[in-house]
């Protein structure tokens, strides 16, 4: 190799490599001060994508776990202000009968019906006053509240629907309903060519023709309809959230995620709107809906098992409550009927408090699985992205020491040069 002064090879040599020295110690210093091995997605693209799913997974995990425990409050609230009720209830029970033995004279038997009536009254105020953040426990609304657990996937949700039934001296208590569980819906596909050629999947500013239809069978075997109005997308599956029908939630998704099948008009990355229906009691209809927007028919409704998990509670056909606004105990024989009419109440109010009770041992369990879920997640998660301090703290020796000699190297690659000007003196 001859000597000469115009590239000095040796030192871009040292220098590179000290410059990769100095790069991976940079990298060890970050893991070690930060606690995790992964900071970017060029330290591991693969990893990073996959610590983030699973940190997705940990945060929805530990708000699913809170959610059940307000859920459990709920439940708590409605079934200690039943507690109260059935407290009345017996209370009702000893003026009841004490007025039905014919010991009493008129002034008695009116002093007890006054205060039978303030029994009612009270009853009364426990239904329309209980409140769990400051909103009514007992409003009998059909689509009851939702208490929603996952980890940020639609496989890994569920619903648990509660129903609070009405609660005043007209409708105390409530039976002969059901607890059911479903993943059940229907799927309309908005992105199905009429010409049988694929177009672009519709998205939630689409607008939309036609409508859906929700037929629903009441306990006295009437039937009530409710037929969608919205023009777009986003606003039918607004309004199907809203209308309040038990069982029922409306999401836009895919064709491939609700199970369906590709076909000679049909592709899995169809959009469309998955109607999620737990209620055995609610038929749904297409009523000629179509996105507007593409030119695109919706096919007939797909039958698909992928919507949320729900648990929910069914009216059923003989569903009942007690009606005590009527009795009072102005006489004996009037006594004699408001007890079979408080023994019904006393058993109603009994089946409603079993209800609530066994929705806080299934909110229990839910927590349970979400917090053991949620601590194997975070583990799996940990074993990926932490650092591994005894790697690091070796590997940051080895470039400490790299770096040291880099520096050396590079000073003697230097001074190499500077011997050829020995040669001119």
């Amino acid at each position: 190799m001859a000597l000469g002064v115009l590239n000095n090879i040796s030192a871009l040599q040292a220098e590179n490599s000290l410059n990769n020295t100095n790069n991976s110690l940079q990298q060890v210093l970050q893991q070690l001060s930060s606690g995790s091995q992964i900071n970017s997605g060029s330290d591991d693209a693969a990893g990073l994508s996959l610590i983030n799913g699973l940190q997705a997974n940990s945060t929805a995990l530990t708000q699913s776990s809170t959610n059940a425990t307000e859920g459990v409050g709920l439940l708590q609230v409605a079934d200690g202000a039943l507690s109260q009720v059935t407290n009345l209830l017996n209370r009702a029970v000893t003026l009841a009968t004490e007025t039905a033995n014919g010991t009493l004279n008129a002034t008695q038997e009116d002093a007890a019906n006054q205060e039978y009536q303030s029994i009612l009254s009270e009853i009364n105020d426990i239904g329309s006053t209980t409140t769990y953040n400051s909103q009514q426990v007992f409003t009998g609304a059909a689509a009851g509240t939702n208490i929603y657990t996952g980890d940020s996937s639609t496989t890994g949700s569920s619903i648990d629907n509660l129903f609070f039934a009405p609660l005043s001296s007209t409708t105390v208590g409530d039976s002969g309903g059901s607890v059911v569980q479903s993943s059940s819906g229907q799927f309309v596909d908005l992105s199905l060519a009429a010409t049988s050629v694929l177009t672009t999947a519709a998205t939630a500013s689409d607008t939309v023709g036609g409508n859906i239809v929700f037929t629903i069978t009441n306990p006295d075997a009437t039937t009530s309809t409710i037929t969608t109005t919205a023009t777009t997308v986003s606003g039918l599956i607004s309004e199907i959230n809203s209308d309040g029908i038990a069982g029922v939630t409306a999401s836009l998704t895919t064709l491939g995620a609700v199970g369906g099948a590709a076909g000679a008009t049909s592709a899995l990355a169809d959009t469309g709107i998955l109607i999620s229906n737990t209620n055995a009691t609610v038929a749904i209809a297409d009523g000629a809906l179509l996105d507007t927007t593409t030119g695109e028919a919706a096919t007939s409704l797909f039958a698909s098992t992928k919507a949320t998990e729900t648990i929910s509670y069914q009216r059923g056909a003989n569903e009942q409550t007690t009606d005590l606004a009527a009795t009072n105990l102005t006489s004996q024989g009037n006594a004699q009927t408001a007890l079979t009419t408080l023994n019904a109440a006393i058993s109603n109010v009994a089946a409603q408090r079993g209800y609530l009770g066994a929705q806080v041992n299934t909110l229990d369990a839910v927590s349970q699985v979400v917090n053991t879920q949620q601590e194997n997640i975070t583990s799996a998660q940990n074993a990926v992205q932490a650092t591994d301090y005894a790697a690091a703290t070796t590997a940051l020796s080895k470039f400490e020491i790299l770096s040291q000699t880099g520096i050396s190297a590079l000073a003697q690659a230097n001074s190499i040069q500077q011997e050829v000007t020995k040669l001119l003196q």
